[in-house]
């Protein structure tokens, strides 16, 4: 199975949004935070989050983009609980027990949106708020493989 990872180019992530995502933790697109929002809502760092913010699963935040990568078979069952605890804590659910087939359809969208894709793969979110709900789009961004001939080599072969 495959999920994504938050990557950081440079350190822009830990401005525009009011909580970012670390390196390295698992991302969904985590849109069901906006499924409430309406125009009003969508001001200074919380517009950032909505427009393009994938959702850390270790720490709540937002990051711009994340990377394909495997997901070990014994790593589901504790993001399947986090994502859980998440939708107890922060939107009611009433268990962890009842919140985790939802947290575990949020997990498999994501795998579903990574399985065709290679490792390394790039992806961004982007939503806007419609007049039937939050719209989300993705963008694929492949990997490149790096070729001899975009490494400078100093030197000389007559030395």
């Amino acid at each position: 199975m495959k999920l994504a990872r938050a990557i950081h180019f440079d350190e822009s992530d830990t401005h525009v949004f009011a909580t970012p995502a670390q390196t390295g933790e698992w991302c969904i697109p985590g849109g069901f935070e906006f499924s409430n929002w309406t125009e009003a809502d969508l001001t200074g760092k919380a517009r950032q989050a909505f427009a393009n913010g994938w959702f850390g699963l270790e720490t709540g935040g937002r990051v711009t983009f994340v990377a394909v990568t495997q997901l070990e078979a014994a790593e589901l069952s504790t993001l399947e609980t986090a994502l859980a605890q998440h939708f107890v804590t922060y939107y009611g659910a009433p268990s962890i027990d009842a919140a985790r087939p939802v947290a575990r359809e949020e997990l498999f969208q994501m795998a579903d949106l990574c399985e065709d894709h290679a490792p390394n793969t790039l992806l961004t979110v982007a939503r806007e708020l419609t007049e039937a709900g939050v719209n989300e789009a993705y963008r694929i961004i492949e990997a490149q493989d790096a070729g001899l001939e975009q490494f400078a080599i100093h030197g000389s072969l007559d030395e």
